[in-house]
């Protein structure tokens, strides 16, 4: 096993989790990142690596325990020591609540919180082993940590769920130098997603009124890289056109 670090981020997809991977590999660390399909992995996994970068990608379902104690497991034993964990799932799947499913918001929760529990127990659980240098949880949150909007109650239940997690382990892990925080990206980010489906959104881009995932991973190395006297545990990220 390595003793070079590892970025591990659980949901590496296109935009702020790639995004981070990338950052963190720059800095010197192992990116290990995890997606439901490995082909989907393959462009980011390529990008790391001609950049110079080491990356490592991982089939997993975040909400199974059985493959999130066998994930991070096999990182600890055959990669190296993970010293930041990124929990970056969405899971935004918008419905009336008159229409709402039970298996559908169960599936939800799951995803944007579950995940973040499981995870979040099997790092943390070998980081309060280790001293000497930083050691760092982030979870991705949304507006919908803050606020339920109509047609969202699924997925604000579960990341206000989320948020709850974050502000817990803080408390917990804070005082042992692990620095817990979540992260509140409040606003559209520049992805195919908005490009194809909201273009008048999408056209503030040149106005930079929309969130650049770059811009959102250097965030992300701050957080990690804050002395622990001045730490933030609650970071929220919008474009300066957005309403709050």
């Amino acid at each position: 096993m390595s003793t070079t670090p590892v970025a591990l981020v659980i949901g590496a997809g296109d935009a702020t989790g790639g995004a981070v991977a990338r950052r963190f590999a720059r800095e010197g660390y192992v990116a290990c990142v995890t997606r439901r399909s490995l082909d989907k992995l393959q462009p980011l996994l390529a990008q790391i690596r001609a950049d110079g970068g080491q990356a490592y990608g991982f089939e997993s379902d975040a909400r199974q325990e059985d493959a999130v104690v066998a994930l991070v497991a096999q990182i600890e034993a055959d990669i190296g020591p993970i010293e930041v964990l990124v929990f970056n799932i969405g899971a935004n799947a918008p419905s009336s609540i008159l229409d709402e499913t039970a298996r559908k918001y169960f599936k939800i929760w799951e995803m944007a919180c579950f995940g973040g529990f499981l995870n979040g127990r099997e790092v943390a659980r070998r980081m309060v082993t280790r001293t000497g240098r930083p050691q760092t949880i982030i979870f991705t949150g949304a507006t919908a940590s803050l606020r339920g909007a109509a047609n969202f109650a699924a997925f604000a239940g579960a990341k206000h769920a989320l948020r709850a997690l974050a502000q817990s382990m803080a408390r917990e892990l804070g005082p042992r130098g692990i620095h817990v925080a979540h992260v509140v990206v409040d606003g559209a980010i520049d992805t195919a997603f908005i490009r194809d489906n909201f273009p008048e959104r999408y056209a503030l881009k040149d106005q930079d009124g929309i969130l650049n995932p770059e811009h959102i991973a250097d965030q992300y190395w701050m957080l990690h890289r804050q002395p622990r006297d001045a730490w933030t545990h609650e970071l929220d990220l919008r474009p300066y056109l957005e309403k709050f």
